[in-house]
């Protein structure tokens, strides 16, 4: 199902195409050349000196489906409920500090951001989706995979081949199959000062 984006000028194709599916098919793996890709666009984002604070964790179903299991038991209850159909997890995690001085690098999260975005455009080029969730147990997947505490767990991303509406239920398949919102550009874009709206 697409769900193109409505612009108030046209954007790149793969931005165009980008959404946060929930419905996955199950017997579709994901290879791993594909999740070599992925983690390469994500290596190629831009960070604060170069830092590259970013660090994913990666569980494809296919080769450690134990490890996915434990990764998809940190998911929140209702996320869960979809997850279970998706054959590749990953957690992004941002590094505190930088590495060429040891002081905090505020940016980390806004770098591993654009990482994140950059993986998940380069899903789309593949022909797969991907969903990031903020609704999972930082602490427990912490604990679970060894996460030192200089590293902070920002998002689980599931990524797959989309499927059809129809392997969901109830407020799930509805929402998987409303239509696409933004707020209009003057709501949370800004033209030289905090809240003069930017008109097209």
């Amino acid at each position: 199902m697409e769900k193109t984006a409505t612009t108030a000028q046209p954007v790149n194709e793969l931005i165009a195409r980008r959404w946060s599916p929930r419905a996955y098919d199950s017997a579709r793996p994901v290879t791993a050349a594909q999740v070599t890709a992925l983690l390469e666009a994500a290596r190629w984002a831009p960070s604060c000196f170069g830092d590259e604070p970013w660090r994913y964790l990666v569980w494809n179903r296919a080769d450690d489906a134990a490890g996915w299991r434990r990764a998809f038991d940190c998911l929140a209850e209702g996320n869960q409920v979809w997850v279970k159909n998706v054959p590749l997890l990953l957690l992004a995690c941002a590094e505190g500090n930088f590495r060429h001085n040891g002081q905090a690098n505020r940016w980390a999260g806004h770098d591993t951001g654009a990482a994140s975005m950059s993986l998940c455009l380069q899903a789309v080029a593949l022909g797969l989706a991907a969903h990031q969730m903020g609704g999972f147990d930082p602490e427990r997947a912490r604990a679970e995979f060894g996460i030192p505490a200089t590293v902070t767990p920002l998002a689980m991303i599931a990524v797959g081949y989309q499927a059809g509406a129809e392997v969901l239920d109830g407020e799930i398949r509805e929402r998987e199959l409303a239509p696409r919102q933004r707020r209009p550009l003057a709501e949370n874009f800004f033209a030289g000062r905090w809240g003069q709206g930017y008109r097209p």
